[in-house]
C-alpha cells in the first residue's frame, strides 16, 4: 500500500516559514528582471511544494530516509531507483497578477500514462462510494471549460452526482473522476464560497496521490497544489488528514474491486 502517511509526516516536519524566507528573497531577486518578471515590492506566496526524488521500491522513502528506516531493501542501488513523491517543502511562488511583461505559456496539467481499465474500474466503484457517475460525450457537454462537476442528483435524492467530459486521454479522464469523487466524499455538504479554492486543492491532492498509486504521471497536478499559504499548522494538519483518509478510501475501494 502506498505510504500516504509518510507524505503527511514529511509535510508536518518541513522547514518553518521563517527559515524559508531567505529562499523567497533569492527567488524574488532572480525573477525581477526576467520576462515575465515579478513587480518590485511584491511579496511571495508560500505554498507546500511536492518533493520528487529517488524512492525505495519497498518502503517508498527517499535514500536518506531509507537509510534511517528499518527497511532492508538492497536489491538495487539508490541511483537506479525510480523517482516518486517523498514529501513536501515550503516554496515561494508569485501570482500572475504580481508580474509584468510577456505572458507565460499555457501550463499542461493533464495526467498521462497507461490507464488500462482504470476508468472502467472507477465508474464501477461509484456504487461502493455512494455516488452516481456519468461520462458525457464532449459534444454534449454543457459545463463550459470544466472537465468535471459534482452536484446534487436532485431536490429529493441527496446522492452526489459526478459528471465528467469524455476525452481521448484516459489517464486524465481517470484523474478527473478521482478529483470529482474527492469532492463528493469531502465537500458535498459544504456550502462556503470562501473556501472554494482550498476545496479544489484538497480534491486535486487526492487525485495526485491516487493517480500516482495507480501508475499515472500526475506531476502536472503538482502545479495545482498551491494553497495553505495563510493557514496555521493545525489547519494544515487537519486538511492533510482529510486528503489522506479520502485517498486511502478510494484506493481501498479500487483494491477491493481488483481482488474480486
Amino acid at each position: 500500500m502506498f505510504e500516504i502517511h509518510m507524505v503527511i509526516s514529511a509535510l508536518v516536519e518541513a522547514s518553518t516559514h521563517d527559515d524559508a524566507l531567505a529562499t523567497g528573497k533569492t527567488v524574488f531577486d532572480r525573477l525581477v528582471g526576467a520576462d515575465p518578471h515579478v513587480q518590485e515590492g511584491e511579496s511571495a506566496i508560500w505554498i507546500w511544494a511536492p518533493i520528487i526524488t529517488k524512492q525505495c521500491p519497498e518502503c517508498e522513502n527517499s535514500p536518506n530516509y531509507h537509510e534511517d528506516s528499518d527497511c532492508g531493501y538492497d536489491e538495487t542501488p539508490p541511483e537506479e531507483w525510480s523517482e516518486g513523491l517523498v514529501g513536501f517543502k515550503p516554496a515561494p511562488v508569485f501570482d500572475i497578477s504580481q508580474t509584468e511583461g510577456e505572458p507565460l505559456p499555457d501550463l499542461d496539467t493533464e495526467a498521462t500514462g497507461d490507464a488500462g481499465d482504470l476508468v472502467e474500474q472507477l465508474t464501477a466503484a461509484a456504487d461502493d462510494l455512494g455516488v452516481t457517475v456519468r461520462i458525457i460525450p464532449a459534444n454534449e457537454w454543457t459545463h463550459g471549460e470544466a472537465k468535471g462537476i459534482c452536484e446534487q442528483l436532485s431536490l429529493i435524492d441527496m446522492q452526489p452526482r459526478v459528471e465528467v467530459r469524455d476525452r481521448e486521454n484516459d489517464a486524465d479522464l481517470a484523474r478527473t473522476l478521482v478529483h470529482e469523487y474527492a469532492h463528493a466524499l469531502l465537500h458535498f455538504d459544504v456550502d462556503d464560497d470562501t473556501e472554494r479554492s482550498k476545496r479544489e486543492v484538497e480534491a486535486e491532492a487526492v487525485a495526485y496521490v491516487v493517480g500516482r498509486y495507480c501508475g499515472l504521471d500526475t506531476s502536472g497536478s503538482a502545479f495545482y497544489l498551491a494553497a495553505w499559504e495563510s493557514d496555521d499548522p493545525e489547519v494544515v494538519r487537519e486538511r492533510l488528514g482529510r486528503i489522506s483518509r479520502t485517498a486511502e478510501e478510494l484506493i481501498d475501494v479500487l483494491e477491493e474491486r481488483l481482488a474480486r
